[in-house]
């Protein structure tokens, strides 16, 4: 049987790389997937692509900075196939760059509001439905939050995700008695949109092929291969799953072996 037979998962952040490969892979897993994010457009082109009759999927633009945008999300998951059983929340801010001795903390404090309290504001707002029966929030954090990253300065992005990881933690202790479990993804770099212009970008400021670039990510990893937002978007979907049903509280890398801890 598919993991999410049967299942309603709200997927936030559908966009051109890891939100929308874990609305496929919810698709696939026969789950009904509740798309958000700010661009409804990026939500109509997948939901059609993925759903072309339109009976598994719904999508409502959301920004989740944006408590009531948040609760009307979760509220067209239950008009439209009556429950929740999943949150994995993917949307994020990750464009502000730099350390602490430039730091813009007014940047600083928006990546927060994005990154930690709107996931929060986005989880809160599927408590109700997902009481019901129990179910899964999986949140997404980074490699960098656990570990100094080696390529690019993100403090900012850093920061917010290792508060989130933090706070997983005692959210996985205070709804375990709701059944409700609470999980944390941790990707390290992902073969997908946004890395694979980072490997174009840098190969040609340095002059040097994209493949030599690649190479330099992968030698510290202990797979000859850097992991995919599919790779990513399969682990959130076993979390999701009742495959994963004492699993909570935990924090899972999915790097490839670049960190292994």
């Amino acid at each position: 049987m598919p993991l999410l037979q049967g299942k309603t998962v709200i997927v936030s952040g559908v966009g051109a790389g890891l939100g929308h490969e874990v609305a496929a892979a919810v698709v696939a897993e026969g789950g009904n997937a509740v798309l958000g994010a700010r661009t409804e457009a990026n939500l109509a082109k997948t939901a059609d692509r993925l759903d072309p009759e339109g009976a598994r999927t719904a999508y409502r633009t959301t920004d989740i900075t944006d408590e009531a945008q948040c609760a009307a999300l979760a509220g067209l998951a239950v008009e439209r196939f009556g429950r929740v059983d999943a949150l994995v929340q993917v949307a994020a801010l990750d464009s502000h760059f730099g350390g602490l001795q430039d730091a813009d903390f007014a940047a600083w404090a928006n990546v927060l509001d994005v990154n930690l309290l709107g996931s929060l504001r986005m989880a809160r707002a599927c408590l109700p439905a997902l009481k019901e029966r129990g179910g899964s929030v999986v949140l997404i954090g980074t490699q960098s939050s656990v570990a100094a990253p080696s390529q690019v300065r993100q403090a900012a992005y850093a920061a917010s995700k290792g508060a989130l990881t933090s706070a997983m933690y005692s959210l996985a202790r205070e709804l375990g008695p709701l059944r409700i479990r609470v999980n944390t993804v941790q990707p390290g770099w992902m073969w997908g949109p946004p890395v694979q212009a980072y490997v174009a970008l840098t190969a040609r400021a340095e002059g040097v092929p994209e493949d030599e670039v690649k190479r330099r990510l992968t030698a510290r990893m202990a797979l000859p291969d850097l992991a995919t937002d599919g790779d990513v978007a399969q682990a959130c979907v076993f979390l999701a799953s009742d495959r994963a049903r004492s699993i909570t509280g935990q924090s899972l890398l999915v790097n490839a072996g670049e960190l292994m801890r």
